[in-house]
């Protein structure tokens, strides 16, 4: 059995991106190119003046949604996440910039290729849903 075959297998996605240090990593990648990069200024200007509520919050969340520790629901209960994001305008190009720049954070956090075009199409399906307009 190949090692990439041993970790789709053995391994949740949490423990196969390298636990909650990779997570941290990732989430922190993901605002920090919502803040530098142009292309997602519509996403930027989607999250108002500071990130770090958001930050916080999307990592206890990927962390249980991943496989690992559910920090998010022992704080707020089940994530409801398209109730808790109808306040905000959710359009296609929202939910693109939101997919590219996760995509890019994957990238250059080193999610493993097999692990990152599983959950970008993962992170397109609940983006997409997530659309409110």
């Amino acid at each position: 059995m190949s090692e990439q075959t041993q970790n789709t297998a053995s391994h949740t996605p949490y423990e196969w991106i390298g636990g909650e240090p990779r997570v941290q990593a990732l989430v922190d990648r993901f605002y920090d190119l919502m803040d530098l990069e142009p292309g997602y200024a519509e996403l930027r200007a989607a999250h108002g003046s500071t990130l770090a509520d958001a930050r916080q919050k999307l990592f206890w969340f990927l962390c249980g949604w991943l496989g690992g520790p559910d920090y998010y629901q022992e704080r707020f209960g089940h994530p409801r996440l398209r109730m808790r994001h109808m306040p905000f305008s959710i359009g296609i190009l929202e939910r693109d910039q939101w997919v590219a720049c996760m995509d890019q954070a994957m990238g250059e956090t080193g999610v493993p290729e097999d692990l990152r075009v599983r959950l970008k199409a993962s992170f397109m399906n609940t983006a997409d849903w997530m659309r409110n307009r």
